[in-house]
């Protein structure tokens, strides 16, 4: 399946994942929806919704920036609409945005605890529900939730439990979405990393150069996610998917080219993920 005149709705889109996917569909002529909160540029951050938008359109895609908070949901109604009205239509969604802070219980403020949750779960829900009138028209409509499979082992609540309820949310409303959308032919699945990935977040807040150098690239999910966007969506929906594996299973086992530093085989598994 080509992208080609695709639109493609993407939170989070001005660095990291959300521009790497970007700019892999944009690659085989997708139109792409920047949607993200940045228009100046962050040094510990990098990347605005016109840098990213410049870079889609190199890449060989149309690109549409639209500064969003995804926590507002009006913003994200007149978001949806915006890029419907512009490109046509919408196609593919993908939740991208996220907030994270791995903090126990007794060390987790309210302003973080609410951060989490307004952005991860409930900003994630109502851009879903802003945005599938328009994918019922679209004939291959696909819903992309960047977040883990739902691992119930008790490990993964006991050290950051506000945070793995937000993230676990995120997969419960795709795996939701996938049966309650089923009959209009719309897929809903996750994507979540094997391994840590080097991102501003994993260098910023999570484990600095050490981590960053035993961290894989974002295109290892951008290449996983342009094979899953593919695939039709009245058959592969209600998905939890793992980049690693969506690789494998299209005959990609030569990983070696995503590592961050070159010829590193020693990655750090990724939250969520039995070592």
């Amino acid at each position: 399946m080509s992208f080609q005149n695709k639109t493609v709705f993407i939170t989070g889109a001005s660095r990291g994942i959300g521009k790497a996917i970007a700019l892999k569909l944009a690659a085989d002529g997708a139109n792409i929806v920047v949607a993200s909160k940045s228009v100046t540029e962050d040094p510990r951050l990098g990347g605005t919704i016109y840098s990213a938008a410049e870079e889609i359109a190199q890449a060989g895609g149309k690109a549409l920036p639209i500064q969003l908070d995804i926590r507002d949901e009006a913003a994200s109604q007149q978001a949806i609409a915006k890029a419907a009205d512009h490109f046509g239509g919408i196609d593919i969604l993908i939740n991208n945005a996220s907030a994270i802070n791995l903090l126990p219980t007794e060390k987790t403020e309210p302003k973080r605890y609410d951060l989490m949750h307004s952005i991860n779960v409930r900003g994630t829900f109502f851009l879903c529900q802003a945005a599938i009138p328009f994918l019922k028209k679209s004939t291959n409509a696909h819903i992309l939730n960047l977040s883990p499979p739902i691992n119930m082992d008790a490990k993964w609540f006991a050290k950051h439990l506000s945070y793995t309820m937000s993230k676990y949310n995120m997969s419960m409303i795709a795996f939701g979405l996938s049966a309650e959308l089923k009959q209009y032919r719309i897929a809903a699945n996750t994507l979540w990393p094997k391994t840590t990935i080097a991102t501003a977040a994993v260098n910023n807040l999570l484990g600095g150069e050490m981590l960053m150098n035993m961290s894989r690239t974002p295109q290892i999910v951008a290449d996983a996610a342009w094979y899953i966007l593919q695939q039709p969506s009245d058959k592969c929906t209600g998905n939890f998917f793992i980049d690693e594996e969506v690789l494998q299973s299209h005959g990609i086992t030569d990983l070696s080219g995503y590592a961050h530093v070159p010829g590193n085989t020693n990655f750090y598994p990724d939250l969520f993920i039995d070592a």
